[in-house]
């Protein structure tokens, strides 16, 4: 469902797949500085779709580019569609300033909570609080030589109890010598990839599994996503949230060409939501040798895929996180107090994604 699937020599010459090549993020191999300060290599954005630019112009003087279609959403909202590719809906600035900002605290403090799974619990176990901590600069330690350190019975651990990772003070886990494991909680949420809400995805099995500890998606999300999913349904019937999926990118991340396939009814759309820098989302067909369509995913933006759209590969290849490109800057004004900085320094180099899905 998520990450890059495995590449062999063929598919990597498959139309998608040159693609991911020409929008990924390279280095200038000729620079000898650090990673940190080596310029990206130019890329040509010449054919990647704008829907800001779109819905500007359509504002203004009603006209359209070949291929794209406007639907009359709630509010008096456009929502695009292209010919081409039924199921698809893009919704350019679906969400507020005020709604991305109280999103990007939720999907930094709440969602990774437990009972969500987080990609740490395969090493971690649960981890709670880890932006709060990463804030107060605190440490995850485990204690080598503790008499616990065995292997447990929690499905979410692999070798070590997870009641010995806890959060530490750095000055306290200085005093505790070098016979424990530890990481920052800083690092940790650098390296936070995704958490799931609502009935949760075994990522092993590929497959929701209900008999894992799970708390219903929170009802003001339910609602959001069950307003913006509106124009992928007929009259009359309603989307129902059960899961939801959040995705954290940083500096050269992506999301590999995919397919979103283990919900029960493809009918049903994917209600997406991006938070953060501006990414580029490949939109393909039914075989990874169409060529896909390329378009800009910024911040407050939502797509929702539906129906055939459902059987498309698609991912998202490039996260624009340098200050000229990342547009990150509408959201400094909500980001004002002194408690909130430590979001903006996130959000400001990170990308977040919320999809939210009817399971069955």
């Amino acid at each position: 469902m998520y990450g890059s699937e495995k590449v062999t020599d063929g598919a990597g010459r498959t139309a998608f797949r040159r693609a991911e090549k020409k929008y990924k993020l390279y280095y200038d191999e000729n620079s000898k500085s650090s990673k940190k300060k080596k310029q990206p290599k130019p890329v040509d954005l010449t054919e990647v779709i704008d829907f800001k630019a779109i819905l500007e112009c359509y504002n203004r003087n009603g006209e359209l580019p070949r291929g794209v279609i406007a639907l009359q959403g709630e509010d008096s909202r456009p929502v695009f569609c292209l010919e081409n590719s039924p199921g698809f809906y893009f919704i350019p600035e679906a969400l507020s300033i005020e709604e991305q900002f109280h999103w990007i605290k939720e999907s930094l403090t709440n969602f990774p909570q437990p009972p969500n799974r987080t990609n740490h619990n395969a090493i971690y176990g649960p981890v709670c609080d880890l932006f709060i901590a990463a804030k107060d600069g605190k440490v995850l330690i485990h204690e080598e030589n503790s008499p616990n350190s065995l292997p447990g019975s929690n499905p979410d651990v692999g070798i070590e109890d997870d009641h010995e990772w806890k959060f530490s003070k750095k000055s306290q886990h200085s005093l505790r010598g070098s016979k424990c494991k530890s990481i920052s909680a800083s690092v940790l949420l650098r390296k936070l990839r995704w958490s799931t809400l609502g009935v949760q995805f075994d990522w092993s099995k590929r497959n929701y599994d209900l008999s894992l500890p799970h708390n219903k998606i929170p009802d003001a999300l339910c609602q959001l996503a069950k307003r913006l999913a509106k124009p992928a349904l007929p009259a009359g019937i309603e989307f129902q949230p059960e899961a939801a999926i959040v995705n954290y990118f940083g500096l050269g991340d992506a999301l590999g060409g995919h397919l979103d396939d283990m919900e029960a009814d493809w009918s049903k759309p994917i209600v997406s939501l991006s938070l953060g820098c501006k990414a580029i989302f490949l939109l393909g067909g039914k075989s990874r040798e169409d060529p896909p369509l390329a378009m800009f995913l910024r911040s407050g933006d939502a797509v929702l895929m539906a129906g055939e759209a459902r059987e498309c590969f698609h991912g998202v290849p490039r996260i624009f996180t340098d200050k000229e490109n990342a547009e990150t800057n509408d959201l400094e004004v909500h980001f004002v107090h002194e408690d909130d900085l430590c979001f903006l320094r996130y959000i400001n180099s990170s990308r977040i994604n919320i999809n939210i899905r009817q399971v069955f």
